[in-house]
């Protein structure tokens, strides 16, 4: 047994440096593809919204750790051998896109109507819409709910561990059973959270009482 100490505290430094990449590279991927879901909810081709609206309902009506078992264990049965990182990126990937899909729909479809008449009144095509008049304002409006889902991302990357990689949450897992002083590490492990999670939700709280106060009621 081990005891406790700067070494250890480092390790978990730098495990938490792996969680925020493995946050960022999910939450650029999944904003991707959540981008392009969100427009296809609101394509005016049926079979688009279909397909779109199904990929949403499937992945938010599953656990996340389920998507990772199938990325992970679940190719394997096709010959498919996703390292750790890898898989629990793309499974990752594949939950925010689901989520940030239905919020920044919300977010366009939240803008007035007005908008959409003063754009076709002016010859807009759908492409000029969507780029000048109505994403801009969705982009603001989406803001608060998409750093407040950040942080439920921060957060859910805890759940990789359990292919093999070596975040946070399970750093302090493989400190604590060679020290066996559970309260420093999950003491330390909880404020490095702290740390990155408190941020974002004050931001995200401020940008709603921003946004709101510069919305027409």
């Amino acid at each position: 047994m081990t005891t406790f100490g700067w070494p250890e505290a480092l390790f978990l430094f730098r495990a938490a440096g792996w969680t925020l990449l493995l946050t960022a590279i999910a939450f650029l991927i999944g904003s991707l593809l959540g981008g392009v879901f969100a427009i296809m909810r609101l394509s005016r081709i049926k079979l688009l919204r279909r397909i779109a609206a199904t990929y949403i309902i499937v992945i938010q009506s599953i656990p996340v750790l389920m998507v990772l078992f199938m990325s992970y264990y679940g190719l394997s049965l096709f010959g498919v051998e996703l390292p750790p990182f890898l898989a629990a990126s793309a499974s990752l990937a594949i939950y925010v896109s689901a989520y940030l899909a239905e919020i920044w729909r919300g977010s366009i479809e939240s803008v007035p109507f007005q908008q959409w008449e003063a754009s076709a009144s002016l010859a807009h095509s759908p492409a000029q819409t969507y780029r000048y008049v109505i994403l801009p304002q969705a982009i603001r409006i989406s803001l608060p709910p998409t750093v407040g889902f950040l942080v439920q991302l921060v957060k859910n990357t805890s759940i990789v561990s359990v292919v093999g990689f070596v975040e946070l949450a399970r750093a302090g897992q493989l400190v604590n059973n060679a020290t066996f002083d559970s309260f420093r590490v999950f003491g330390l492990v909880a404020l490095i959270y702290f740390a990155i999670c408190f941020p974002l939700s004050r931001l995200s709280r401020h940008l709603e009482k921003v946004m709101n106060a510069s919305r027409p009621h």
